[in-house]
């Protein structure tokens, strides 16, 4: 079944003024044409439509993992495990399959594998269960996080705080063989450090411990491709971030903290920029280093360090989680009425508004090309977002 969300024609077009003064003849059609032109420009994006599917139990988990759309449910006996395609029909799953008991799910795509990790009621990893993205069938099942990194994957474990999971590994890096889960080649950690799998191929980890020491590692035999040295942060998943062949890192310096730019594999600094003070976020969309203060959101050109675009007053708009990998960033904001809540996409160009869901949408993930959520209903609920894919 299909539903249009109607978006309304209140937003983006200009208001007519009521009175005007008389227009010659000749004036009026140069004036029309210009209405015209004007109106299209600044006109709503077309009305969104929405495929629904079943309705989710309370307690189920929606995530997603590349173009799988997953549901878990554990208030069944055992708990399921289901796949959808988010751009088909959502009435039937592609597949579903029975999983081991867990308090939580994460998943990551590598080739034609799922990576579903299972955590307990503290959020500290169980396993990491390798599936058939096809059927949903287990391959192979480890001990520990497993991460996807281009065309390989790495197993880790994770600093045991109940406060900050996955913000820390410790012990051992192990590169690992996507088709039987085995070991193919393993790097001590000292001491706790914090590692990002850079995006494409050839599978390459950033493992940064925390005296600064930055080493970067082929994933198929754990070659040091890369080496330098940080200057102290708090280093997390969230920071450095990578974005293609560079590397932007948030740091404290007398005054307040300072973003510095880096080459990759080379480590070297190619640029230095103040930022804002007080609580900030960043991450890539679309190429671009986009962030957000208590006020504004901007973007970064990560070659350079300069400024693209600036939302005044974007910080109070909602990242929606999910679709990791650089593409475009979806926000949510409720209208004030609680009726409906607006979307708005920021990448390459400004943030703008290209949709309204109805009101009582929650749980809302990108996955994909698709912004999916529980309607008001409980259902199942996928919106396409072409205009993201336009930035």
């Amino acid at each position: 079944m299909q539903t249009l969300i109607e978006l309304g024609a209140d937003r983006g077009a200009p208001e007519l003024d009521r009175l005007r003064p008389p227009t010659p003849r000749w004036g009026r059609a140069v004036a029309l044409l210009l209405m015209c032109a004007l109106l299209a420009a600044a006109a709503p994006p077309a009305r969104l439509p929405a495929l629904t599917g079943p309705v989710l139990p309370e307690r189920a988990v929606l995530f997603g993992a590349g173009p799988l759309l997953l549901v878990a449910d554990p208030g069944v006996d055992p708990p399921t495990l289901a796949a959808y395609d988010p751009v088909a029909p959502l009435r039937t799953a592609r597949w579903r399959v029975d999983v081991p008991p867990a308090a939580g799910w994460s998943a990551e795509a590598s080739g034609d594998l799922v990576l579903v990790t299972e955590r307990d009621p503290v959020r500290q990893v169980v396993a990491t269960t390798a599936r058939s993205a096809r059927t949903g069938e287990p391959r192979w099942r480890r001990p520990d996080r497993v991460y996807a990194a281009g065309d390989g994957a790495v197993a880790v474990t994770e600093v045991r705080s109940v406060a900050d999971p996955g913000r820390r590994i410790e012990g051992v890096v192990h590169g690992v063989d996507l088709a039987t889960g085995a070991t193919r080649w393993s790097v001590p950690v000292p001491s706790t450090a914090v590692l990002i799998a850079l995006p494409g191929p050839p599978g390459r980890v950033l493992v940064l411990r925390d005296d600064g020491l930055a080493r970067l590692y082929d994933v198929r035999n754990g070659a040091v491709r890369g080496v330098g040295r940080l200057p102290p942060a708090d280093y997390a998943p969230d920071n450095p971030q990578v974005i293609g062949e560079h590397l932007v890192l948030r740091h404290p310096v007398p005054g307040g903290d300072e973003l510095l730019g880096y080459d990759l594999p080379t480590l070297s600094v190619r640029w230095r920029a103040p930022a804002p003070g007080g609580e900030v976020t960043i991450r890539g969309c679309q190429g671009l280093l986009c962030g957000a203060d208590r006020r504004d959101r901007w973007a970064l050109d990560p070659v350079t360090g300069e400024r693209v675009w600036t939302w005044p007053g974007g910080a109070a708009w909602r990242a929606v989680p999910g679709a990791r990998g650089g593409g475009p960033q979806l926000l949510l904001r409720g209208e004030r009425d609680g009726r409906r809540d607006l979307v708005a996409v920021a990448g390459r160009v400004a943030p703008r508004v290209v949709g309204v869901l109805p009101g009582g949408t929650r749980d809302c993930r990108a996955v994909a090309a698709v912004l999916a959520c529980r309607d008001s209903a409980g259902r199942l609920t996928v919106w396409p977002t072409p205009a993201a894919e336009r930035t």
